[in-house]
């Protein structure tokens, strides 16, 4: 039986480190997160360099930046149906032409007039259909989508204004 004190029990929490053992691990370090002295411990040592002084805190601004407004979805959203309706109108037509021709020859081949067959009439409508789908581009662009891109210009602009002179004011 060993004593309580017994350098050679392994389960004695007194026993010394031996360093050559690969199966103990090695003892805690007294203070393994001792914070560094507040001065230099060797003479040739730089000062440390001092705490950065906190930047001086700005207005918070009344609105949210550019980068996270609404309108930039409204903007993307309005330029999507512009594109759908322009898109789809000359798209459409053309593909109406190509069924028709497909699965409607009687028809397409029957007369309008003398000499004029409905195929033809059709086939020189798409280029009025065509002008109309750039008509409807531009509409839908003076209409909807400009004024909102012009907002939002704008509001560049002034948030543009603000952070320089917010530097200018934190430069002096």
């Amino acid at each position: 039986m060993s004593s309580p004190h017994d350098p050679h029990d392994p389960y004695n929490p007194h026993r010394p480190y031996d360093p050559y053992n690969p199966y103990e691990p090695p003892p805690p370090s007294p203070t393994p997160y001792a914070p560094s002295p507040s001065y230099a411990t060797y003479p040739w040592q730089p000062p440390t360099p001092s705490e950065p002084a906190a930047p001086p805190r700005h207005r918070v601004p009344d609105h949210p930046p550019l980068g996270h407004h609404s309108d930039l979805r409204i903007l993307r959203s309005a330029y999507r149906w512009q594109r759908r309706v322009a898109t789809l109108t000359a798209l459409g037509y053309f593909t109406l032409f190509l069924i028709l021709s497909a699965f409607a020859p009687g028809f397409m081949t029957s007369a309008v007039t003398d000499g004029l067959p409905a195929g033809l009439l059709l086939a020189l409508l798409q280029l009025p259909v065509t002008w109309l789908a750039i008509g409807l581009y531009e509409h839908t662009a003076r209409r909807h989508v400009d004024p909102i891109a012009d907002r939002i210009r704008k509001e560049a602009a002034v948030d543009a204004k603000r952070e320089a002179a917010g530097k200018r004011g934190a430069g002096r």
